[in-house]
């Protein structure tokens, strides 16, 4: 039998997080979500990570779902984003969680996890990205015609109010297109699971919050805040090829950004790679984690 998720609160960084956990294992797996998801996009894999001896965690990100949710543009800078985590993880820690860390990320919350492990703000032993560039290679594709017409929302969100009203509208209509319009199996999102993100877009300020994220960081969103060098810290990186957002073509060069990389692709697979093929993800997971060859997806 599966292990149960259950959420429980968490104090960290001034901010009281809402986070699913799964497992009781001594090493943690702090799983980071995107835009405009929430803790429920790891539900697939926080039971494979607990029977692999992990405690799971994945919290709803400063902003999202019942997290704090502070005022103001500033507060959603990425160096405040970064200070959340760290705190997460010295809160594991003083729950006596002190075994390894592998850090999880999928789209924003790759993001943060890339900007995580590159200046080593916590020591982190492994980590696995999903569908989320490495920065440098990111700020290179955002200088391209082809990678600015993918990454038109970012500049809609940087106008006032106006993206909140289109994006609540008709019970959150928009919320629920990004995932099941974007999505190659549709099937994978049913109206049960799109409930879920559109009850949480339409909390009270939930959305000024979210895309806030985009207008903190807005000018060099995708800039390194130390030094560029090559990441020591071993890396897994998932790509579903059929992403309407960000290209394939962003990968490519990101093995000489990383010491111990290893990439596979899954064609025929969205943005939402968790989400859509939970069983290819989690049996690359579970490999690489295990020091098992990682399996490619056909």
């Amino acid at each position: 039998m599966a292990a149960a998720i259950e959420t429980i609160r968490i104090a960290a960084n001034n901010l009281n997080f809402a986070v699913d956990t799964c497992g009781t294992g001594r090493n943690l797996a702090l799983c980071l979500h995107g835009f405009p998801e929430c803790k429920f996009s790891w539900r697939h894999q926080m039971p494979l990570l607990a029977t692999l001896g992990y405690t799971a965690w994945a919290p709803d990100l400063r902003g999202y779902g019942t997290t704090s949710r502070p005022t103001g543009i500033a507060a959603y800078r990425i160096s405040e984003l970064l200070r959340d985590i760290a705190g997460l993880i010295d809160a594991a820690r003083a729950q006596g969680i002190d075994g390894d860390i592998v850090l999880i990320g999928h789209d924003w919350g790759g993001a943060l996890g890339w900007f995580f492990v590159l200046n080593a703000i916590r020591p982190v032993d492994r980590f696995i990205v999903m569908n989320l560039p490495h920065p440098d290679l990111f700020a290179r594709g955002l200088r391209t015609l082809r990678q600015l017409r993918r990454s038109w929302y970012i500049f809609w969100f940087q106008l006032p109010w106006l993206p909140e009203r289109i994006l609540a509208a008709d019970n959150a209509a928009w919320i629920a297109r990004a995932f099941r319009g974007m999505a190659v199996d549709k099937s994978r999102f049913p109206d049960e699971v799109l409930a879920v993100y559109r009850a949480n877009a339409l909390i009270p300020g939930a959305l000024t919050a979210m895309i806030n994220w985009y207008r903190a960081n807005f000018r060099n969103p995708f800039r390194t805040l130390a030094p560029a060098k090559p990441l020591r810290v071993p890396t897994l990186m998932l790509w579903g090829e059929q992403d309407a957002a960000l290209g394939r073509e962003l990968t490519c060069g990101t093995a000489d950004l990383v010491d111990d990389f290893t990439l596979r692709y899954l064609p025929g697979v969205s943005h939402w790679v968790q989400q859509e093929a939970p069983e290819t993800v989690n049996a690359m997971i579970a490999a690489w984690l295990t020091g098992r060859p990682v399996p490619t997806a056909t």
